[in-house]
């Protein structure tokens, strides 16, 4: 796969959808070979197969660094964890793996209840048509309703935290140092590998759903 042809809109689309449950790579070989990129091509195809391939390890680090933050800020760390889903309901897997524990946990005290929160079966309609993407339902609400809630919740305990811009500028040395490994972190024959499991996973899925 050549990831210098790959958009950023196709990069945050496949982040979206892939599955976030698998375990970190390990550290020897996260910190394993870095060189400088030579032109601004393989610069740009090694920061995306890196974002993709790390993209746990990058999310831990972030939060790692976000937690040295919130050392004199206890209040704030609530404000992270509902900021922290609000962010990860945008991605399909973990929507629908939160829903489905939810409703397997509530089945076991009210299954009526958890009855009415499995999502409906009709896909959105766009312009008219019915949509080919299915709709993302947590607990049988939309995904939009949870991403606002948790975000307007997060973002009046960051205020009554005072430790915003405290937490900012953790935010954004987490993003940096994600920025510098991704660039000079040499993709290896995993990175490699694993793309095209992941190809070959999407082409099968669209396959399946003829």
């Amino acid at each position: 796969m050549d990831w210098g042809n790959v958009t950023i809109e196709e990069l945050f689309d496949a982040l979206r959808e892939v599955d976030w449950s698998s375990p970190p790579r390990p550290m020897s070989e996260f910190f394993s070979r870095f060189t400088v990129p030579g032109s601004y091509s393989k610069w740009n195809s090694r920061l995306k197969c890196n974002l993709y391939y790390y993209r746990t390890n990058y999310f831990i680090m972030i939060v790692a660094i976000l937690g040295l933050g919130f050392l004199r800020r206890p209040l704030s760390i609530v404000a992270a964890i509902l900021t922290a889903l609000s962010i990860a309901f945008l991605n399909d897997s973990f929507a629908g793996t939160f829903s489905e524990k939810m409703i397997r946990s509530l089945r076991q005290f009210s299954p009526h209840l958890a009855a009415k929160m499995r999502p409906p079966l009709t896909r959105p309609v766009i312009r008219g048509r019915p949509s080919d993407k299915k709709a993302i339902y947590i607990c049988g609400l939309p995904r939009w309703f949870f991403v606002l809630t948790f975000s307007a919740a997060s973002f009046l305990i960051w205020y009554l935290s005072c430790g915003l811009l405290t937490v900012l500028w953790a935010f954004v040395i987490g993003h940096i140092a994600t920025l510098l490994h991704a660039s000079f972190r040499v993709p290896n024959l995993k990175a490699r590998l694993n793309t095209f499991r992941e190809e070959f996973r999407a082409v099968w899925r669209n396959y399946s759903d003829l």
